[in-house]
């Protein structure tokens, strides 16, 4: 058998690595290598990602960042600000050599603590945090199916929202998304990404992302979604509004809007992303018919004796949300992307 190897990836092989996140079952929209881009331009994470091969062929993928957090201390992740994107390999033993590059390198970096970020345990050995989990549920081929699909209660909050003449707009930048997000993220307590991050992904991924904004009758707009396409699958990943959204049923609306779209361009798979349990958003997507189903997020500890506590659960982290929700937002946006890459 030919031997199997891993090594960092380069610039060079981008093309390789999207070629095999885009057939390998495991692999996630985050495990795509534009991240890298991502993560080292906006935030300043330096990037490790570790290629698995088999001769010329690509068998396995893991993108990592290394995070310096005043806070939380100096970590290997894979990745912040992504749901899922630990090891995606094609076999076994490819993903057993890219967990041990993988502790390898941390132990050569010296850091706090490995993080692996996957859909299923896949390190039972490992002390493992299921604070978040996912919401998929499969798109029904048919637009009538889909709202029939709703539970009651929450179409009748869709129909609602199409009573009050709502429609849904798709921007060709990000001016009014980011005005709604960064408004809800400081009415939550949390410090918003920056502009130039949600600037970068369009430019990144091109016509794989797309803003929608829900406008009422005379065009204001009220809620707005950043949602990723990958393979046959629609992932809405951000979200803003406005206070008036909720009386007027906007984010019902957008979110069903938004899974017609879907439909009618052949999307099989809704994955309504990550909530942490018991969240407002957490029980908002089993209103809507979606099943939790926790995600693994596996670590290992080097120079530190517990789990990282990176969310309310931390009484440090709840003092920063108190402080936040007192801030002018003006005075929140500008600072808060200097706090926020560490919390991803």
């Amino acid at each position: 058998m030919t031997p199997l190897r891993t090594r960092p990836a380069g610039r060079g092989d981008e093309a390789r690595w999207d070629d095999f996140v885009d057939r390998c079952p495991e692999a996630t929209f985050f495990h795509r290598f534009g991240w890298r881009t991502l993560l080292e331009g906006c935030f300043g994470h330096r990037a490790h990602y570790l290629l698995a091969e088999r001769g010329d062929a690509v068998v396995g993928v893991l993108p990592l960042a290394e995070v310096k957090s005043l806070f939380f201390g100096h970590a290997l992740v894979s990745l912040p600000f992504c749901a899922v994107a630990g090891v995606a390999a094609s076999d076994p033993k490819a993903a057993a050599a890219l967990h041990a590059a993988a502790q390898e390198l941390a132990e050569r970096l010296r850091v706090a603590h490995l993080e692996l970020r996957h859909s299923a345990p896949q390190l039972p050995q490992w002390p493992r945090q299921e604070l978040y989990a996912s919401f998929r549920k499969p798109i029904l081929p048919e637009v009538e199916a889909n709202l029939q699909a709703i539970p009651r209660k929450q179409r009748a909050m869709v129909r609602k929202g199409i009573k009050h003449g709502l429609v849904g707009v798709l921007d060709s930048g990000v001016e009014r998304f980011f005005s709604l997000y960064a408004d809800n993220v400081h009415r939550h307590g949390t410090p918003p990404l920056p502009k130039r991050y949600f600037e970068a992904l369009r430019e990144t991924f091109g016509a794989d992302t797309e803003v929608m904004t829900v406008e009422d009758p005379r065009g204001v707009p009220l809620s707005s979604v950043f949602t990723f396409y990958f393979r046959d699958e629609v992932l809405p990943y951000y979200a803003g509004d406005t206070v008036a959204a909720r009386e007027l049923a906007a984010n019902d609306f957008k979110y069903w809007e938004l899974m017609r779209r879907a439909c009618e361009r052949g999307a099989r798979m809704f994955d309504f992303g990550r909530s942490k349990r018991g969240t407002g958003p957490y029980d908002f997507k089993r209103n809507w018919g979606f099943e939790p189903a926790p995600l693994a997020y596996e670590f290992r500890l080097y120079r530190r004796a517990s789990i990282p506590e990176n969310n309310p659960l931390n009484p440090k982290y709840r003092a920063l949300i108190a402080l936040w929700r007192r801030l002018p937002i003006r005075v929140a946006n500008a600072l808060g992307p200097h706090l926020v890459k560490s919390l991803g």
